[in-house]
């Protein structure tokens, strides 16, 4: 069985998605665009500040699933620019400091709205 994880403090989808899905004791959340819920804008123009944008999105969803960032199992970040890596992580070093999660880091072509970082991940939310 799935359960559909919703929270109106992260954006709401863009498309035909969940924030994220809960099923046999695993969590699969959406790529978080950095969008701040309360405004429906972006939080930042740099990708620093996007990024810490959209792991407050992952940490919200987190929250409404009974979960935390120490959950996380596997996180695949989407950047724009890879020239941006080097902001997106050092902010991300910030949310992980131990037991750090398996992740991949990815330049694309373009993400929606014109977003610098999108970042989804996956956790053990029992």
């Amino acid at each position: 069985m799935k359960e559909i994880i919703s929270t109106p403090k992260a954006p709401a989808a863009i498309g035909p998605y969940s924030q994220a899905v809960k099923a046999g004791g695993m969590l699969y959340i959406s790529g978080q665009l950095p969008i701040d819920p309360a405004t429906g804008a972006f939080a930042a123009g740099d990708a620093g500040g996007q990024t810490r944008q959209s792991l407050e999105n992952i940490g919200a969803i987190l929250e409404e699933a009974g979960c935390g960032f120490g959950s996380i199992v596997k996180v695949t970040v989407l950047l724009a620019d890879i020239g941006d890596f080097a902001a997106m992580n050092a902010v991300y070093a910030e949310y992980f400091t131990e037991a750090c999660p398996a992740r991949a880091a990815f330049a694309v072509k373009d993400l929606p709205k014109g977003a610098l970082v999108e970042i989804e991940a996956v956790a053990v939310c029992g």
